[in-house]
């Protein structure tokens, strides 16, 4: 048996300022843009290099927007990658060491909550998921 996830909704108020955000501010490339039928718009965006998409848009989901955490980017530097968004405009946490793990935090326009993690070695990572030093 295979599984992948594919595709997470985010739920969102204004779906035109979150495009714009997650596009101008996050770097997302747009999918695709579409109304299937009436009152039901799907915008897919997909952050650079993931496999993994996420799809806002109206008459979709009970969501409350906004209600939506723990969503993680995992990036080869965050440093870097930081640096970027916010030269990019986003609101990014400064970045915190968590033994090992490097972690930032920034919400969407709505409020929903995002997490950068700093890609670890094999070692590391499997050190800091069984609660042991790295």
């Amino acid at each position: 048996m295979e599984m992948r996830l594919e595709v997470v909704q985010v739920p969102v108020s204004d779906v035109d300022r979150s495009k714009s955000f997650y596009t101008e501010k996050l770097g997302f490339v747009l999918d695709h843009d579409v109304e299937h039928i009436p009152g039901m718009r799907v915008v897919q965006l997909t952050p650079p290099g993931s496999a993994a998409s996420i799809v806002i848009g109206t008459g979709m989901t009970s969501m409350t927007p906004g209600s939506l955490e723990g969503l993680q980017l995992v990036v080869p530097d965050i440093d870097a990658t930081r640096v970027e968004l916010v030269r990019r405009g986003a609101n990014i946490s400064d970045v915190q060491d968590m033994g090992g793990v490097k972690f930032a935090y920034f919400a969407d326009p709505d409020g929903n909550r995002w997490v950068l993690q700093g890609a670890t070695a094999p070692d590391v990572k499997r050190a800091h998921l069984d609660g042991q030093p790295g």
